[in-house]
């Protein structure tokens, strides 16, 4: 069964695992944005710099999902957890070091990203506590990923909740009932983290599946990953990019862009509700043998990610007077807003189909074209009119408007991918999968 119920229970679960992370980022954004420019740009920079090491690794998540899913479907549920066992030490081991790597050189990248003052000064101290949580977010993204894989959304919803919910109380405490101010906010993160890491722990545990470390599984893993983290690098290197051509520009425009690019972050993976469905159910399908279905499907998803789009560039629009005070009331951020604001309602239209077709293609396990297709994408579009906004002076129109351009080419280059149908290979395991164990 793969008509719309079927999509539904998958994709709405899925929304409030996506949606939960980004909302409780922009709660942090309004209570850090009542401490002023200063601390809100410090937040930028922190966030970013962390969001973007954690995103190189999302594979951890996709990865797995796309690998569970086409052994779920061919009826191995067994060997589908223990991929995601396999997955969970991978995770475990690289927070660790991306944990080690991030203290000694949160310092030098604060300062490249913002400068010397007050601004890197205050990035550094939130990074640093910040960065404590990277093992727990890793292990949070193996989770969601096996458990995706075997058509399970609701139990990774209750976990991610808990741990955010808890947070988000915790939040406004730490930074205004303390004196720990804008490093409270980076405590209550590491909070989210370590609670709902533990419950996906729990939960691998409960399925009694074999926990020894397989290196042949790891290293199989790895191969799908390697095109998903370069994937990463192309985003992250754009989105940094962003970042710093907005900090070096002034405190209020970086504030500015802070809060447009996590509405925009949150935007993403609610719309992404939709991919989750169709990583589960492509994978499974294409496991399962049937390619005609698998297509099927995948013109189905696009079609209700297109109507999502457009409900939420409607919605962003109508509040463009509105929700930008919602996270700051500071008069030079506000002024900066509407130079990005703009932008970010247009792309709503396409970054529904878009993001659909993400999943189609991750839950196919075709990473070696979403690979390309963002580097292509960045290359063209996003980072020479990032760079540009710089030199020219452009501000936060050039660097929206190099982000726009990013998603306008990936969309061309996914719409063709999707009509060649080149991506639908059936088996229970890829050929390229069996050749990397």
């Amino acid at each position: 069964m793969r008509g719309p119920r079927q999509i539904m229970r998958l994709a709405l679960p899925a929304l409030g695992v996506l949606a939960a992370e980004p909302l409780y980022v922009l709660v942090d954004t309004a209570v850090v944005g009542h401490l002023g420019a200063v601390s809100l740009a410090a937040l930028a920079v922190g966030g970013t710099v962390l969001a973007q090491a954690v995103s190189a690794l999302t594979f951890f998540s996709y990865g797995t999902t796309a690998r569970t899913a086409r052994l779920h479907g061919a009826g191995r549920r067994v060997d589908a957890v223990a991929e995601g066992v396999q997955s969970t030490w991978l995770a475990a081991l690289g927070g660790l070091l991306l944990l080690i790597a991030g203290l000694a050189l949160a310092g030098p990248i604060a300062r490249l990203l913002a400068g010397p003052g007050d601004v890197s000064a205050a990035a550094v101290g939130w990074l640093r506590i910040a960065l404590l949580g990277t093992p727990f977010i890793l292990i949070t993204m193996a989770g969601n990923g096996w458990m995706r894989g075997v058509q399970d959304t609701a139990r990774p919803l209750r976990y991610v909740l808990a741990g955010n919910g808890i947070s988000a109380v915790l939040c406004p405490l730490l930074v205004y009932g303390t004196d720990f101010g804008l490093a409270g906010s980076a405590i209550a993160n590491v909070a989210a983290q370590v609670i709902s890491a533990s419950l996906f722990l729990r939960a691998l545990a409960a399925e009694r599946a074999p926990v020894r470390p397989q290196p042949a599984v790891m290293r199989a893993q790895l191969a799908v990953g390697r095109d998903l983290i370069l994937r990463s690098l192309a985003f992250q290197v754009s989105h940094i990019s962003a970042t710093a051509v907005a900090a070096h520009t002034s405190a209020a425009a970086a504030g500015a862009h802070q809060i447009v690019l996590q509405l925009w972050m949150f935007v993403a993976l609610v719309l992404d509700c939709l991919a989750i469905a169709a990583q589960s159910l492509i994978g499974a399908a294409l496991g399962a043998g049937d390619a005609r279905g698998a297509r099927e499907l995948a013109w189905r998803i696009t079609g209700y990610g297109t109507v999502l789009g457009v409900v939420f560039s409607g919605v962003f629009a109508a509040l463009a007077g509105v929700l930008p005070g919602v996270f700051t009331s500071d008069g030079s951020v506000l002024a900066e807003v509407p130079h990005a604001w703009w932008f970010f309602v247009v792309m709503q239209i396409m970054a529904g189909t878009l993001f659909a077709l993400d999943g189609i293609f991750l839950g196919a396990g075709d990473a070696g074209f979403m690979r390309n297709a963002t580097i292509i994408s960045a290359v063209l579009g996003y980072l020479p009119l990032t760079w540009a906004a710089l030199a020219f002076s452009w501000g936060l129109s050039g660097i929206w408007a190099g982000l726009t351009l990013f998603v306008l080419i990936r969309l061309v280059l996914a719409a063709g991918r999707l009509r060649s149908g080149r991506w639908a290979v059936t088996g229970a395991v890829l050929a390229r999968d069996r050749a990397h164990a």
